[in-house]
């Protein structure tokens, strides 16, 4: 039997939530980070419903626009898809 080194939480946190926290911290609105990403708007506002993930591209996409690490959204996408797997299994 595997064991754990690490406690894993049971809390998913999407990483649109945290998106959108940012973006009302900066008083930043979906249609302006969608401009500076070069995205469509859908796309940001999909990123923040939880309909679509967080990928490398759009990581990087964000690290330029928001300032924060691509890596920061790309774990935060794995440990949200990390955990939802684990609760369905």
């Amino acid at each position: 039997m595997a064991t754990r080194t690490q406690a894993a939480s049971d809390l998913a946190i999407p990483p649109g939530e945290l998106l959108a926290e940012e973006l009302g911290a900066r008083a930043l609105t979906q249609a302006t980070l969608a401009r500076q990403m070069g995205r469509p708007k859908q796309a940001i506002n999909e990123i923040i419903r939880g309909k679509k993930q967080v990928t490398a591209e759009t990581a990087l996409q964000l690290e330029r626009a928001l300032g924060i690490s691509a890596e920061f959204w790309l774990n935060l996408e794995t440990m949200y898809r990390l955990t939802i797997a684990r609760q369905s299994a």
